[in-house]
């Protein structure tokens, strides 16, 4: 029997879809290389954008009409949504919570033993990892936060923290697997608890564990970024130079309504902060600020939108993830007019990315002639390399070596560009 998983959206979907391609394979199926050779095919949804959803819509239609006899899972953000349930009933086999299928999925496949799910457990089962040297690792699942515009509290219910010992045990059994990047996932990341162990706690213990290895994060919030948590970010060895600072809105009375729970000021002042813990712990190490703003969010004048590009210029980016609002049905937003044209907000992510593109390639020209330290992910024909900085920078390099891909390896960088570096390798 052969399945095939489609995973829409943010990292967190794809490393769900890992484990349940790995309690799938446990059960005795493997992974169709094409959705016509599947029996089973699963669309693991996000339902941060109305694009998004409409994709799911048209390729779960068009796989029903030409293939009506394969089974179909729909499970992630769209799967509890009583809408899109009676859209796609007479379409889809199962809508599946994500923290229930490893008992219902158990079940439409005839699973022996398939057990039952308290919204942790199937955070326990050994994942297929999609790559042999990069592996995200979830700490947390849900959401207490919500955020006026998001839907992640209502698709995958309240934060539940997975316990530490299980999460040192999955990485510490990467690492002698030879990976070399462990990625901490989690929809806030930055607010794990689990009994006496917070994020930063959790942070210095996955340290101590040897090997040479790159230890990131994401999803953070701002009001969860301590003192403690800056400082252990800044001293350590192993933790990436790259924050990620979602902003969301420059403006107060929009971030009021977003319920973002921090003002503008106190988030150029956690920014400064942050840069403050570099410079004074590892002073003349390149690191990158990242974030995410929403632009047109209901009611949003243009004055207010100008605050956001204000921020933008004094923080001065590495990389920013820009959205046009999007309703979306059940959050707090979705009863908010809509009011801002789909021609204004394009306007406006177009204005910030403007900036973006300043601010990046300043930024990237504090590298060249440094030694830096880069993943490769990728060779694209025989001499060409793709590669990744402790930083998040893309790395653009050539070398005849053979066997590169997935391997830490010194690279000189040597040119600047707006998006990306290139390097040449030094051994």
């Amino acid at each position: 029997m052969e399945y095939y998983i489609k995973t829409f959206g943010c990292q967190m979907n794809h490393s769900d879809s890992e484990r349940i391609s790995g309690f799938l394979e446990m059960h005795g199926f493997s992974a169709a290389l094409d959705v016509k050779n599947a029996s089973l095919v699963i669309f693991n949804t996000c339902g941060v954008r109305q694009m998004a959803e409409d994709r799911v819509y048209g390729q779960i239609h068009n796989l029903k009409e030409s293939y009506p006899d394969k089974k179909i899972v729909l499970t992630g953000c769209l799967a509890n949504r009583k809408d899109v349930q009676r859209r796609l009933r007479d379409k889809v086999d199962l809508f599946l919570e994500i923290k229930d299928f490893p008992e219902e999925l158990g079940r439409l496949i005839g699973a022996k033993n398939s057990q039952e799910s308290n919204g942790s457990d199937y955070l326990k089962i050994t994942p297929a990892y999609s790559s042999a040297f990069t592996a995200s690792v979830p700490i947390m699942t849900g959401c207490d936060n919500f955020c006026s515009y998001c839907v992640v509290p209502y698709a995958r219910g309240r934060e539940i923290s997975r316990d530490p010992e299980d999460i040192i045990q999955e990485i510490r059994n990467l690492i002698r697997q030879g990976y070399k990047e462990i990625i901490l996932l989690g929809q806030n990341v930055n607010s794990y608890n689990f009994g006496n162990t917070d994020f930063p706690k959790l942070l210095k213990d996955i340290e101590k564990i040897p090997g040479k290895f790159w230890l990131s994060f994401m999803s953070a919030h701002p009001k969860d970024y301590s003192d403690e948590l800056i400082e252990t970010i800044a001293k350590s060895k192993k933790i990436s130079e790259l924050i990620h600072l979602p902003l969301q809105a420059g403006n107060d009375e929009i971030l009021e309504r977003m319920n973002r729970k921090y003002t503008r000021k106190q988030y150029l002042a956690l920014a400064k902060k942050i840069k403050a813990a570099f410079k004074k712990y590892k002073p003349g190490t390149p690191y990158s600020i990242t974030s995410d703003i929403i632009v047109g969010f209901p009611g949003e004048t243009r004055k207010q939108f100008a605050d956001s590009a204000e921020v933008m210029k004094k923080v001065k980016y590495d990389m920013v993830y820009f959205g046009q609002f999007s309703p979306r049905p059940g959050t707090v937003a979705w009863k908010m007019k809509d009011n801002v044209s789909k021609k204004e907000k394009a306007y406006r992510e177009n204005s910030l990315n403007e900036i973006l593109k300043e601010t990046a390639a300043a930024n990237n020209r504090k590298y060249v002639g440094k030694m830096m330290e880069v993943l490769v992910d990728r060779k694209e024909d025989d001499a060409i390399y793709f590669a990744r900085t402790r930083t998040g920078k893309h790395v653009r390099f050539e070398s005849d070596k053979k066997g590169l891909v997935g391997k830490l390896v010194e690279l000189k960088i040597v040119k600047a560009n707006c998006w990306n570096l290139e390097g040449t390798i030094t051994k």
